[in-house]
């Protein structure tokens, strides 16, 4: 049974604009970890667009939990490349915003604040940001912002988690750091999990299954299943097995790119 399921979905921005993703199909098992990996400008984001209901297809369908998606879903949390923490709000408050927004939250808010903050105080914990909940935003490094959005993301328990690049902008040891982060938290609480990426060894590394997108019009060319066990430590990245994954990630977007 699928939990999100792409069925031939096309998408152009503007009426007599080109296609910014063609005849997609895509199937996602309740708790799989996916990534979508591909060439720039290949339609990855739009793809995120469409499963979170901020767009929707020109033709096709596209489905969230067995219904037909029609708009913005309660479900689904999402973050970004950019951690993008109000910087009038502590690390607290911020993580706490979807409970001002998402119901049931929103109308409980008022009667169950503590139990809330309860849940946001042992979020931020869990990523190793105890004691910075009343610190602001410029008071933080990039990974520990970037950490923050992800607990932010995940404080409203959605069954699905969409990530659009959220390790982009870090430094290299900060990004592996964070990538077991996220392997600790999705392997605690499982939930489902879309991300979007250009680094191969990151979607190999936290993947269960990870597909390849064309150039624009974005189509799936490849799904690949990687079958590495799990848990996943960093020193998994060092062996031939990982490599393998990589280099044949890399060889299909390579030849993308020729053509």
């Amino acid at each position: 049974m699928s939990f999100v399921r792409f069925e031939n979905v096309s998408l152009a921005y503007t009426d007599d604009g080109p296609r910014a993703i063609e005849d997609v199909n895509l199937d996602v098992r309740e708790g799989e970890f996916v990534a979508v990996v591909g060439p720039s400008g290949c339609g990855k984001s739009t793809l995120m667009k469409l499963v979170s209901g901020l767009r929707l297809p020109n033709d096709g369908y596209v489905y969230v939990n067995g219904r037909q998606v029609g708009g913005p879903l309660n479900l689904v949390g999402m973050a970004f490349q950019a951690a993008n923490l109000l910087p009038w709000r502590t690390t607290l408050q911020n993580v706490m915003l979807p409970m001002e927004i998402v119901e049931p939250y929103r109308s409980e808010l008022r009667s169950h604040r503590a139990e809330f903050e309860q849940r946001a105080r042992a979020q931020l914990a869990a990523v190793g940001l105890a004691g910075c909940e009343d610190k602001f935003p410029w008071e933080l490094s990039g990974g520990m912002q970037q950490r923050a959005s992800i607990c932010r993301a995940l404080i409203h328990k959605p069954r699905l988690l969409m990530l659009d690049e959220p390790f982009g902008a870090l430094d290299a040891f900060t990004r592996e750091e964070l990538w077991c982060m996220l392997r600790d938290l999705w392997q605690t609480q499982p939930f489902t999990v879309i991300l979007v990426t250009h680094d191969l060894r990151e979607a190999v590394f936290l993947a269960d299954t990870v597909y390849v997108m064309s150039a624009r019009p974005g189509r799936i060319l490849v799904r690949r299943e990687i079958d590495l066990a799990r848990p996943r430590d960093l020193d998994l990245t060092y062996t031939d097995h990982f490599a393998s994954h990589v280099h044949a990630l890399r060889e299909h977007i390579g030849h993308v790119r020729k053509h």
